[in-house]
């Protein structure tokens, strides 16, 4: 089973949405630039692998990238900007047709095997939707946060509270909702027209307690933009939608900070000894399945929680509670896994993080499928883990 290494990393903040149309792309390019222009070194993974739009918007040619000496990608550069995009490996009219391993491939790539340099910040420009790139994407890497962008109507704010309820079950922190294409501003009288309604997204925000990031207009001159591949916030800086944009990112950029528990990503390996996580901060406090320390013993898994509370968990509990596929059923939740067939003497080989919301856990038997959010673990005094 592939496993993440440990390596330092930057900022990583999902830019999401529950519905396409709603501009996610447009805001990710010129939140981008706009934390460029304040300083900060900035990279965007455009992982919409079927339908890349950021080179285009960015003004990137389609040149395949340069390798380095050892086998890393170069990412173009734009307006100050590093970026990574199915779109600059493939054709304009070249369709990506991949099964879903192929794609968790790609975004790996594209994180990890990128020339990035010295980043403080990357972008994930994601695809919209609640499927397997967001939940690889949450698996795989310790995000930072994400941000949700919606429309002002009722029906794309609604898709898009599915979104941020996704987000907060893979523990990833919910730096704000941004409410895009919010009324439009005529360019000759300056009257502006709610074509979506108005004040859907900071309603929505305040209903699910996260912060709201700004409003920002329609301008006409946003599909020529990005059609020639020059940003608002650059072509028109002065507009109120390019105004608007710099607000968000002075936002992002003072917040997306981490989850405040153990320090992700680690993979331990208990054979060897290196690995083993660093423990929040002392006095660090937080909801009761955020995980504040890890250890094992040759026989248990040793947890303290934010809160204060402490678990042990026996290596053979864990594994008979495994909630994979091969050894629970996908429907009915049953345990298919035969108590008989797990050791007495069982241990615990390696314990890596998944995301910030769970670990994965390598046992003496070979096992090594299972991920158990923090929520079940928190959850198992006495129980089974129950799959979230």
């Amino acid at each position: 089973m592939a496993q993440p290494e440990t390596a330092s990393q930057p900022r990583m903040i999902a830019i999401s949405s529950g519905k396409g149309g709603v501009g996610k792309s447009t805001v990710t390019a010129n939140i981008a630039v706009a934390m460029t222009e304040a300083g900060l070194s900035v990279g965007v993974v455009d992982a919409d692998i079927y339908g890349p739009s950021i080179p285009r918007m960015l003004g990137i040619t389609s040149e395949k990238p340069a390798m380095t000496p050892d086998q890393k990608i170069v990412p173009a550069k734009a307006h100050g900007v590093k970026v990574i995009s199915m779109g600059m490996l493939s054709d304009d009219d070249k369709p990506a047709i991949l099964r879903g391993p192929m794609v968790t491939k790609y975004l790996q790539m594209f994180v990890r095997q990128v020339d990035w340099g010295a980043l403080d910040v990357l972008l994930l420009d994601l695809p919209p939707g609640t499927g397997d790139i967001q939940l690889t994407l949450a698996q795989a890497f310790p995000l930072s946060g994400a941000v949700v962008v919606s429309t002002p109507q009722d029906v794309s704010l609604k898709i898009a509270r599915r979104g941020l309820r996704m987000m907060e079950q893979v523990n990833v922190p919910i730096l704000g909702v941004i409410e895009n294409m919010s009324g439009f501003t005529c360019p000759s009288c300056g009257t502006v027209t709610h074509i979506f309604h108005q004040g859907g997204g900071e309603a929505i925000a305040g209903e699910l307690g996260v912060p709201f990031l700004g409003k920002v207009p329609l301008d006409p001159n946003v599909v020529d933009c990005g059609d020639e591949g020059r940003p608002l916030v650059t072509a028109a800086p002065t507009s109120p939608a390019a105004e608007a944009y710099r607000g968000i990112a002075a936002a992002l950029a003072d917040t997306g900070g981490g989850a405040g528990g153990i320090a992700t990503p680690f993979v331990w390996s208990l054979a060897d000894g290196p690995g083993k996580p660093a423990s929040a901060p002392s006095g660090s406090e937080g909801p009761p399945d955020r995980l504040a320390a890890l250890d094992c013993d040759e026989a248990a898994l040793l947890l303290r929680w934010a809160d204060g509370a402490e678990q042990r968990l026996t290596a053979r509990d864990l594994r008979l509670a495994c909630p994979c596929a091969q050894c629970r059923d996908e429907v009915t939740r049953e345990r298919l896994l035969d108590p008989e067939s797990v050791p007495l003497d069982l241990r615990i080989t390696k314990i890596w993080s998944v995301g910030n919301y769970a670990l994965g856990i390598a046992f003496s038997d070979g096992h090594d499928t299972g991920i158990y959010t923090f929520k079940a673990l928190r959850g198992m005094q006495g129980t089974e883990l129950e799959d979230v």
